[in-house]
């Protein structure tokens, strides 16, 4: 957790808190006050959040549309950039780019509390709902054109298979170490078993009507691509979406096999958890039996044994060797748990 909070504080460091930048975005700070990645600003206007994006323009245009799609669809708990005097949402500042966004009063959402997933399965639903017809806008087609990167539909199966090579490429490396770790020998001993549940998903997923779907224009939305705990603030019982820097147009399968995976990790994979999540979607936003032949195929997907392994051996993450151990040794102990959770998805789902 120290490693974490360091690496934050070393990123808000990178910051430049310079008058002249907010007078860009005609504002009086009064006070700054350091969040995660981002500073709270106490200003004339209200308190506002000031972020350093790490992306380009185009893509930072790409997302703005789509937030503004959205909330032209009766949809506004989500994030607001400022405009500065230029009546731009950003500000090239000192080689970086940096925006202000309207403050989101609310908590967390807290992933262990039945009530807070329920309520944010709905409201996912809803945003989903609120961005479908976004693919066939011709601004957005445009802006999407020179975001290839941020459109995942139809790519799904080949970015599996590039995940499968990348776990094998893992493999080599931890088996041809001649100074094996505690991480190495317990990895070494599980890939085999999660390659194996890799090419189940493909499997599925090539049986299945993926690209069909991916055809549909009901079925393709705006996805949030990141909607871990502090993303997802809750005020009042309603539900608001915050840092859409990761936002993909994909199946809306997406960000329910993503929200679902983070949600019942925590509860031994309880398929019941599971069954909860889709009602409260489906009460909203319907889902046939296609969609969830895929969804099988996407959960089927280990991704948490992927990613701990990516992250470790390409170390895409600062952490210390003991948080990429104790992680690593969690993910395996609910091996058991999570085939069961696939058996019974299969089985109520009719997969």
């Amino acid at each position: 957790m120290l490693d974490i909070r360091y690496k934050d504080r070393a990123y808000l460091s990178k910051y430049d808190l310079d008058v002249n930048l907010f007078n860009e975005f005609d504002l009086v700070v009064y006070d700054v006050i350091p969040v995660r990645k981002v500073f709270i600003l106490n200003t004339d206007k209200g308190d506002k959040v000031l972020k350093k994006v790490n992306y380009s323009i185009k893509q930072l245009e790409f997302i703005n549309y789509g937030i503004d799609y959205i909330r032209n669809n009766n949809f506004n708990r989500i994030i607001e950039f400022e405009k500065t005097k230029s009546n731009l949402i950003y500000v090239p500042w000192k080689n970086d780019i940096y925006c202000i966004m309207s403050l989101v009063e609310g908590r967390e959402c807290e992933y262990s509390n039945p009530v807070d997933v329920m309520l944010t399965s709905k409201a996912i639903a809803e945003i989903h709902k609120a961005s479908q017809g976004l693919m066939y806008d011709d601004t957005f087609k445009n802006l999407l054109g020179k975001n290839e990167e941020r459109n995942l539909c139809g790519k799904m199966i080949e970015n599996f298979n590039k995940k499968l090579k990348e776990l094998k490429f893992f493999n080599k490396i931890a088996t041809l170490n001649e100074n094996k770790n505690e991480f190495d020998y317990i990895f070494l001993q599980h890939v085999k078993y999660y390659e194996k549940n890799i090419i189940q998903s493909l499997n599925i997923l090539k049986e299945s009507e993926y690209y069909n779907l991916c055809k549909e224009k009901e079925k393709v939305v705006f996805c949030h691509h990141d909607l871990a705990h502090h993303n997802i603030l809750i005020n009042k019982e309603k539900v608001y979406f915050l840092d859409f820097d990761y936002a993909v147009i994909d199946l809306k399968l997406h960000d329910i096999c993503n929200f679902t995976n983070k949600v019942i990790k925590d509860f031994c994979y309880d398929i019941e958890k599971c069954q909860s999540i889709i009602s409260e979607y489906t009460a909203v936003n319907h889902l046939d039996n296609r969609e969830f032949k895929v969804l099988y195929g996407m959960l089927s997907f280990p991704e948490d044994f992927y990613g701990i392994a990516r992250d470790y051996y390409t170390r895409k993450k600062q952490w210390s060797e003991e948080i990429f151990l104790s992680r690593l040794k969690k993910k395996v102990e609910y091996k058991k748990d999570r085939e069961e959770f696939l058996k019974s998805f299969k089985n109520y789902y009719n997969c």
